[in-house]
């Protein structure tokens, strides 16, 4: 009598493990089931305003851990994150399914975070989101303002600035850049926007040439308040984000990204060097011979790990 055979053992395939941030739960989901569809089921307040149909980016999540175990993209889910910019790391969790565990963090999370995605939706589609680019970037200050400031009327202090701005802003303008940001007696500008080849030598430029404006400057406030200025620069250049930045009635253009901070970090090592035009190794490598520099010991930059390769540009 033949034996009997045993049915062929089917594998079971095992859920995978949704870890979600910001709550820091995990989630199970079941195979074929998207991000989308296990948090909702888990209770989690997952905001999906085109209802889960790719028609909307509100669901997006950045993937932390784990995105070679999430499945391609969909067709609907490429052309949504190629028309809004999205890198690799930022899914559609309803259309995004997973094979193995993965760490994610929602950032939709409530109803003003989805006004503002609808209204990045349309600012994309007009052109006025956010864009890497690479540009330098120059940081001025004017050296003991502080005691100047205080020893005069705010109107003389006000008038002052307005003079010193209207004189730099010149220099900046004539080499290419941008002010972009007024802070007190401080300054950011940036170069690069139109002209990217030729960012770092025309913000060195720019540099010298303020600092050499404060002779004429001074020539006005030395007789009037009995003082003088001197400013402190630092150019850095680096990729940056370039896009509108606050209420919907009321932006303006800016610039965000640690080559943003770096450069502000530069012009404040002046102070600690004795020096008037910091610039990065990086801005270096850029002008080449253009410009006669000084290399300075490495040292450590306030906010920034390790060490740091400054240089003096003397002229």
């Amino acid at each position: 009598m033949p034996r009997a055979t045993r049915p062929p053992k089917t594998r079971r395939i095992k859920a995978a493990r949704i870890h979600h941030l910001p709550e820091s739960l995990d989630v199970g989901a079941e195979p074929g089931q998207t991000i989308l569809e296990a948090s909702l089921a888990a209770g989690i307040p997952h905001t999906h305003a085109c209802g889960g149909h790719a028609r909307c980016s509100t669901c997006r999540v950045m993937v932390l851990e784990g995105l070679q175990r999430c499945s391609p993209r969909t067709a609907a889910e490429e052309k949504l994150a190629r028309h809004l910019g999205f890198d690799c790391s930022v899914r559609l969790a309803c259309q995004t399914r997973v094979v193995g565990n993965v760490s994610v963090r929602r950032l939709v999370l409530d109803c003003e975070d989805e006004t503002l995605a609808k209204e990045a939706a349309h600012d994309v589609a007009r052109g006025s989101a956010g864009d890497e680019r690479t540009v330098a970037i120059l940081f001025a200050d004017i050296a003991g303002f502080t005691a100047f400031s205080e020893a005069l009327p705010a109107y003389d202090v006000i008038h002052t600035l307005n003079r010193y701005y209207h004189l730099v802003g010149q220099v900046v303008c004539r080499h290419g850049g941008t002010i972009n940001n007024y802070a007190g007696d401080g300054f950011m500008a940036l170069f690069g926007l139109d002209k990217p080849e030729d960012a770092a030598a025309d913000a060195v430029r720019a540099g010298l040439g303020i600092i050499g404006a404060m002779d004429k400057l001074n020539a006005y406030i030395g007789p009037l308040h009995g003082r003088k200025f001197a400013v402190r620069v630092g150019v850095h250049c680096g990729e940056v984000v370039v896009g509108a930045l606050g209420a919907k009635d009321n932006q303006h253009l800016t610039v965000i990204g640690d080559a943003v901070n770096f450069a502000s970090r530069l012009e404040a090592a002046n102070k600690q060097a004795g020096t008037a035009l910091l610039v990065s190794r990086d801005v270096v490598r850029q002008i080449g011979r253009s410009f006669k520099v000084r290399p300075l010991p490495a040292r450590k930059i306030a906010g920034k790990s390790g060490m740091h390769e400054l240089y003096e540009v003397l002229a």
